[in-house]
Protein backbone atom coordinates (compact mmCIF):
# COMPACT_ATOMS: atom_id res chain seq x y z
CA UNK A 1 0.00 0.00 0.00
CA UNK A 2 2.89 2.34 0.79
CA UNK A 3 4.32 2.07 -2.72
CA UNK A 4 0.89 2.64 -4.25
CA UNK A 5 0.43 5.81 -2.19
CA UNK A 6 3.83 7.09 -3.31
CA UNK A 7 3.00 6.36 -6.94
CA UNK A 8 -0.36 8.13 -6.74
CA UNK A 9 1.12 11.23 -5.08
CA UNK A 10 3.84 11.42 -7.71
CA UNK A 11 1.24 11.25 -10.48
CA UNK A 12 -1.05 13.93 -9.01
CA UNK A 13 1.68 16.31 -7.83
CA UNK A 14 0.93 18.72 -10.69
CA UNK A 15 -2.29 19.86 -8.95
CA UNK A 16 -2.26 21.15 -5.37
CA UNK A 17 -5.87 20.31 -4.50
CA UNK A 18 -5.65 16.82 -5.96
CA UNK A 19 -2.34 16.26 -4.18
CA UNK A 20 -3.88 17.40 -0.90
CA UNK A 21 -6.87 15.08 -1.36
CA UNK A 22 -4.74 12.05 -2.19
CA UNK A 23 -2.31 12.73 0.66
CA UNK A 24 -5.19 12.83 3.12
CA UNK A 25 -6.54 9.58 1.71
CA UNK A 26 -3.10 7.94 1.86
CA UNK A 27 -2.77 8.78 5.54
CA UNK A 28 -5.99 6.89 6.26
CA UNK A 29 -4.80 3.83 4.30
CA UNK A 30 -1.32 3.51 5.78
CA UNK A 31 -0.46 1.69 8.98
CA UNK A 32 0.86 3.72 11.90
CA UNK A 33 4.37 2.29 11.52
CA UNK A 34 4.51 3.28 7.83
CA UNK A 35 3.54 6.92 8.33
CA UNK A 36 6.88 8.23 9.64
CA UNK A 37 8.82 6.87 6.66
CA UNK A 38 6.10 8.13 4.32
CA UNK A 39 6.33 11.58 5.91
CA UNK A 40 10.09 11.70 5.36
CA UNK A 41 9.67 10.59 1.73
CA UNK A 42 7.01 13.27 1.16
CA UNK A 43 9.19 16.01 2.63
CA UNK A 44 12.15 15.05 0.45
CA UNK A 45 10.06 14.64 -2.71
CA UNK A 46 7.47 17.43 -2.34
CA UNK A 47 8.64 19.66 0.51
CA UNK A 48 9.85 22.35 -1.87
CA UNK A 49 6.53 22.39 -3.77
CA UNK A 50 3.84 21.92 -1.10
CA UNK A 51 5.37 22.58 2.34
CA UNK A 52 2.11 24.01 3.67
CA UNK A 53 0.05 21.02 2.53
CA UNK A 54 2.51 18.58 4.08
CA UNK A 55 2.65 20.49 7.37
CA UNK A 56 -1.14 20.52 7.73
CA UNK A 57 -1.60 16.87 6.69
CA UNK A 58 1.07 15.45 8.97
CA UNK A 59 0.07 17.58 11.96
CA UNK A 60 -3.34 15.92 11.80
CA UNK A 61 -1.91 12.41 11.35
Amino acid sequence: MLELCKEILTKVSFDKLLFQKELKKALTWLKKDEIEGFKEWCIVKFGHVYPDVLRVAFNKA
